[in-house]
């Protein structure tokens, strides 16, 4: 899953693809690169970001949307808003990625089981203001696991189909650096579920500071190509159903040499 963000705030890309044109030549060299979808995003859900309304959501990722489309490149809407998401999947994105998993709109569900389309439904406790008071776990697998069951029933209850359901674990989202770690090494935790898992760790906060200078200074965004490519390959050899990647040619690359190399995939602890 290759990463559009038309957003002026976005961590790694704001402001690099706001107009239509840049955007749509983006999205279509990710597809070229070996992305089997693009998912396109018109709001900020980094740390700390401020909301736009749905009005200014749907206005900067529509015409996208459209000229993706003409281009013959798969989409998916990355929104918490079931109007947004409606008027995307409008215009021809096929799948939902919603990073709240139905807690930031009850009118998802409804948009999701009418369209029969897949829905990415990502662990989530509250919006980007509020999400780093919320990284309390006694432990935060098991907690995740449970919570993301608690989606899918939810989900499943309103009358989505359950085989339309993918699960995302939420690295960064009311997470520290520790749990994100935790939740990597036992991801096959969440890939027992019996969805597919959506894997998406590119560029985030923890890697820069795993990598960090002597004097402490976090990895640039833009250093951490070698570290995501890392984190894909253990995350695709633990059963993850996909991963979600800014740089999809070598994300793309180094997965094509995992497979090539017949590595088993990973046994995790549980």
């Amino acid at each position: 899953m290759g990463i559009l963000n038309v957003t002026p705030d976005s961590f790694s890309d704001g402001g690099r693809y706001n107009g239509v044109e840049a955007a749509v030549e983006h999205g279509t060299a990710l597809m070229n690169d070996g992305a089997d979808i693009v998912d396109i995003g018109g709001e900020s859900t980094r740390p700390g970001a401020e909301r736009v309304d749905a009005a200014t959501e749907i206005k900067r990722v529509v015409p996208v949307i459209t000229g993706l489309v003409a281009a013959g490149v798969p989409l998916s809407i990355d929104t918490t808003r079931a109007a947004v998401a409606a008027a995307a999947l409008e215009a021809g994105a096929t799948v939902i990625n919603d990073v709240s998993g139905g807690l930031a709109d009850p009118g998802m569900a409804a948009v999701a089981r009418d369209a029969g389309c897949p829905w990415i439904l990502m662990h989530w406790r509250g919006h980007s203001r509020e999400m780093t008071k919320l990284a309390v776990y006694d432990d935060v697998v098991a907690e995740v696991r449970a919570e993301l069951r608690e989606r899918v029933d939810a989900a499943t209850a309103a009358g989505v189909d359950p085989g339309q359901l993918i699960l995302d674990p939420g690295l960064g989202f009311a997470k520290t650096a520790e749990h994100n770690w935790q939740l990597t090494r036992h991801l096959g935790a969440i890939v027992e579920l019996g969805f597919p898992v959506l894997f998406a760790a590119s560029r985030k906060t923890y890697l820069g500071r795993l990598l960090a200078a002597a004097d402490g200074t976090p990895r640039a965004v833009d250093q951490r190509e070698a570290a995501t490519l890392a984190t894909s390959v253990l995350a695709v050899a633990a059963g993850a159903w996909g991963v979600r990647v800014h740089d999809v040619r070598d994300t793309a690359d180094a997965l094509a040499v995992w497979r090539a190399s017949g590595s088993p995939r990973l046994e995790q602890q549980r």
